[in-house]
Order: C-alpha cells, then sequence, then structure tokens
C-alpha cells in the first residue's frame, strides 16, 4: 500500500493493485477516457481514483511494466480533409509509482481506421497494433473499357502498425505498415454492416507470441490468421485460412502448452490451434460452440483468455451475453464448463466486450458496457467457476489492464 495526500490534505492509501479501464465517449454522462480503480488483492473491493479524460475512445490499453508505461489507442475513423476531430491513433502514458495518475508522454497518429489491439515487446522494444478499419465505403464512378459508366465500392484499409519505443517508453516511430488485403464471403449471414461485416480485411487482434518472435493477427474479414516475423518490420511467414464465415477475432496463448486459442466471431466458436514455433504455422486441434445447446440466435464472441494455469479458456459471448470457461484438456481439445450471465447486449458491437485475470489468476475483471459496470469475479483453480465478488460504475467500460505498483 502507498499513502499520498488526498485533496484535502489529509492521507489515504492506494492499493498496490490498479485496475485501468478504457471507456469510449458517448452521450453517457462522464464516459470516455481512462479511470483508474484500486483493487484490493482478493478481488472484493473496487474503488475510484480518478479519470484521465484523453484518449476519449480507449478501446484498448496495454502496460509495459519495466517502463511504467500504458499505452492506449484512440479507436476513431479519421473524417477527411480538414478533421474537426482528432485521428485515430496511440497514446503513451507515465504511470504514477506512488499515485497510479497517469502523465501523458506523447501520441502518434495510427493510420487506419479504428486502431482495436495493442502488443508492447519490451526487450525489443516494440508496440503492435490492429487497425480494423470501418464498414463504410466510397461508391466510385468509373468508366468502363468499352466506353460505358459503372460503379465500384472501395472499402477502409485494415492495417497493421509496428512502432519502435524509446527507452523510456515513450512512442518513437512508426517503423512499418502492413495494408490487409482480401475479404471473405460478402454479403454474409452476419448482421454486421447489413451483411458486409467481410467486406473487407478485418485485423481484429495483434498479438506476439510468447517467445517474442511471431505477431500474429487475427483477420476476422478475410478468415484468416497471419503469421509475421518481429523485427524493425513485419516479414510475413504463414497464413492460417479458416473455412468462410469464421471471423477469426481475438488469440491468446496457453502458457503451458503454448497453443492458441482463439474466438470465432462469425461462427461463433472457440478455437484450439497448435503453434510451432520453428516455421511459424498453425494447426487446428479442435472448434467447438461458444455457446450453451440451449442458447437460439445470433451471437458474437469476443475476447478469449487463458487462465494462468492452463486449464480453463474463457469466453465473453455478445448475443448470450455470458462469460463462460472452458476446459482444455490433453492434445488442446476444449469443452464447455459453465458461464455465469451478462448484461443484455444492445447488439454485438454495443456488449460486454473484454475482461482480464489480475496477477496469478485469482479474479477476473470484466468491462460490462451495457450496463456501465465493471464486474470482479473469484476464479475456481480446480473448476474454472466463476463466483460474483464486487462490482463498480464505469461509464461506456471497454477494456481492462492490470498494473502492480511498486
Amino acid at each position: 500500500m502507498n499513502a499520498h495526500p488526498a485533496p484535502d490534505g489529509t492521507a489515504h492509501t492506494v492499493p498496490r493493485l490498479i485496475a485501468y479501464v478504457g471507456s469510449y465517449a458517448t452521450q453517457t454522462p462522464g464516459s470516455g477516457g481512462i479511470f483508474a480503480l484500486g483493487v484490493s488483492s482478493d478481488g472484493t473491493a473496487l474503488a475510484h481514483l480518478g479519470r484521465s479524460p484523453e484518449p476519449q475512445q480507449a478501446g484498448y490499453l496495454a502496460y509495459a511494466p519495466t517502463t511504467g508505461t500504458l499505452y492506449a489507442v484512440d479507436e476513431r475513423k479519421n473524417d477527411g480533409r480538414g478533421p474537426v476531430e482528432p485521428p485515430a491513433a496511440v497514446h503513451a502514458y507515465s504511470v504514477g509509482p506512488h499515485d497510479a495518475k497517469l502523465s501523458w508522454l506523447n501520441t502518434l497518429p495510427a493510420p487506419g481506421p479504428r486502431p482495436t489491439f495493442l502488443s508492447v515487446d519490451e526487450e525489443k522494444k516494440l508496440l503492435v497494433t490492429a487497425n480494423h478499419g470501418d464498414f463504410d465505403h466510397v461508391e466510385r464512378v468509373v468508366r468502363t473499357d468499352d466506353g460505358g459508366w459503372t460503379v465500384e465500392y472501395v472499402y477502409d484499409d485494415s492495417t497493421v502498425l509496428l512502432y519502435a519505443l524509446q527507452p523510456d517508453g515513450a512512442l518513437a516511430k512508426l517503423l512499418d505498415v502492413k495494408v490487409m488485403d482480401g475479404h471473405g464471403q460478402d454479403p454474409n449471414s452476419s448482421p454486421q454492416a447489413g451483411g458486409h461485416g467481410q467486406s473487407g480485411a478485418h485485423a481484429h487482434s495483434a498479438v506476439i507470441d510468447p517467445s517474442g518472435q511471431y505477431v500474429l493477427v487475427g483477420d476476422k474479414g478475410t478468415d484468416q490468421i497471419r503469421v509475421y516475423a518481429l523485427g524493425t518490420a513485419l516479414e510475413p511467414v504463414s497464413e492460417y485460412q479458416f473455412p468462410p464465415e469464421t471471423g477469426p477475432r481475438h488469440i491468446a496463448f496457453d502458457p503451458q502448452t503454448g497453443n492458441a486459442l482463439v474466438t470465432c466471431e462469425f461462427a461463433s466458436d472457440l478455437a484450439s490451434l497448435s503453434f510451432d514455433r520453428n516455421s511459424g504455422k498453425l494447426r487446428l486441434l479442435d472448434q467447438v460452440p461458444a455457446v450453451g445447446q440451449a442458447h437460439e440466435g445470433l451471437n458474437e464472441p469476443a475476447e478469449v483468455r487463458v487462465h494462468p494455469n492452463g486449464r480453463f479458456a474463457y469466453v465473453n459471448n455478445r448475443g448470450e451475453d455470458s462469460l463462460a470457461w472452458f476446459s482444455i484438456t490433453e492434445g488442446g481439445r476444449l469443452e464447455r464448463r459453465g458461464h455465469v450471465p451478462l448484461a443484455p447486449s444492445v447488439h454485438p458491437g454495443l456488449a460486454a466486450r473484454s475482461f482480464a485475470f489480475a496477477p496469478g489468476g485469482a479474479f477476473i475483471l470484466l468491462a460490462d458496457r451495457p450496463a456501465n459496470t465493471v464486474r470482479s469475479y473469484a476464479v475456481d483453480p480446480e473448476t474454472g467457476a466463476l463466483a460474483e465478488l464486487a462490482e463498480t460504475a464505469v461509464p461506456e467500460a471497454a477494456y481492462i489492464e492490470f498494473v502492480e505498483l511498486p
């Protein structure tokens, strides 16, 4: 615990464990920016410590403990010539070691709409982001070869960006940009963009593997996981192609086996794949429904996390509106074991979006956006079962990142 003066001059204590919560700025009063919550060691108490109003669309966060730097996306779409709003960007903040206060270091643009994921490699001083792109299209009128006229549709680029970091954790420069190409089944069965959710590539995650050699990109628009070697540039290594309308979204590694767990947004599945660190290639081990047998209708899973003991994977479902857990058995086999209910989603884009394990895995914090609430759940390490511990109000809560103060 760290004591420091309160605004009235009295001393109070800041818990050692902090949860930073990214929030989207909407018409909801007080929304947007990054909230700091003090969290008790057992997850039973959540206390508001403060809020940074920027970035306004803080949809994803990543922490670098060596430099004490918190990175945040500003998940925007650039609004054209003479923008009236800030561009899509990545921000770097220094975390106060005694009071958890965020101090802005710097910001760099993020070419490509809607930056939606961050991974940091402190040893190599690199930061990677996936930019999803938007669903809007531009209708262009063009001349045909026979002298007639037709219309072509141009969609936003989705990108993967590689930034260099300064020794103090600040952003140094943009080293490389990979513009995703291709598209999936268009139109498809998802209601996203009126059935055009795969009209172009949509990189939704860019995860550095445990060895630090590769970046795995979940491209839900082309039904691919794209693998790049990680260096001063991103060099293509391999691709894993799922069947049409699978939509690989987020990727998490099993810390015990090194296997990759993947949420399949359009197929409403959870997949397990082996990952060969020598070749950078993936191989499917198992793929199971993300929802229970009783669920009917649309469901699009979002986040996936693997417990530190490697025995259980957790998925939040948008449609079933649940946080579900799955056992991981020998050979990467998956079996759904249970779930806890979450607030009803307005639609898949406005639902509980993300959650995170506290260090050690004793409990989970979840951003339940439709309820404007952050929830805490105890995790049974033997069964994987969840039991709600506490909650606190956070408007438009989108993402959780844990930080341990010195």
